[in-house]
């Protein structure tokens, strides 16, 4: 079955979506974090997925969007309904390095609309260098509200600082929660692989 528009849908927004049963939707969602460090790069991503819960799924990397109507569930009761082996969808942010002493971070933001039950939200990546967990963070929440409010028609000016912007956005009505999970780590001293990750993991 199509989406369905709703009349209420202003023109040139984006119909809402009533999810029906046969969707291939995500129906939940946790969000994680983990750091790792190895002689190998490999190895510190896979210590990294430990330290995240996740190193025992197939793990399959999808784009941007929150979906309508999904839930947020907390890490510990997400991987409680996940098996090992199972393919599990994923949004995720990753970064490494073997340069000692260096700052690295990696980020998940999250935007929701003012009804999520119908409306669709974002979800973004971003891996940097040099950023704080909070800097990063932020500018992780700043790119998914900044997609949602240009998807929502929400007028702002994309030049002025996350703060303001934040504050219009919500003053719009139409985003009612902007988030973000994030990692950040130093460079092993020694040079060892340095691997952070975040992720948003969809439970179908």
């Amino acid at each position: 079955m199509p989406p369905m528009n709703d009349d209420r849908t202003p023109p040139g927004l984006p119909p809402q979506v009533d999810v029906q049963p046969g969707f291939f939707i995500p129906r939940m969602m946790f969000f994680t974090k983990g750091v790792g460090k190895s002689k190998e790069r490999l190895s510190a991503f896979e210590t990294t997925l430990r330290d995240a819960g996740i190193e025992r799924f197939n793990l399959v990397h999808v784009s941007s969007i929150f979906p309508p109507a999904c839930k947020r569930i907390s890490r510990e009761e997400g991987l409680r309904l996940v098996a090992p082996g199972q393919v599990v969808f994923c949004v995720m942010a990753r970064n490494e390095t073997n340069e000692p002493n260096r700052l690295l971070a990696a980020s998940i933001g999250l935007a929701l609309p003012a009804e999520p039950q119908k409306m669709y939200g974002y979800l973004s990546e971003h891996h940097s260098f040099g950023e704080t967990e909070t800097k990063a963070g932020d500018y992780a929440e700043d790119l998914a509200a900044t997609m949602l409010a240009s998807t929502l028609g929400v007028d702002f000016n994309p030049d002025t600082a996350w703060d303001e912007r934040e504050k219009i956005f919500k003053m719009s009505g139409k985003i009612v929660r902007t988030t973000n999970t994030t990692q950040s780590a130093i460079g092993d001293k020694n040079g060892l692989w340095t691997c952070v990750l975040a992720a948003a993991v969809f439970i179908l």
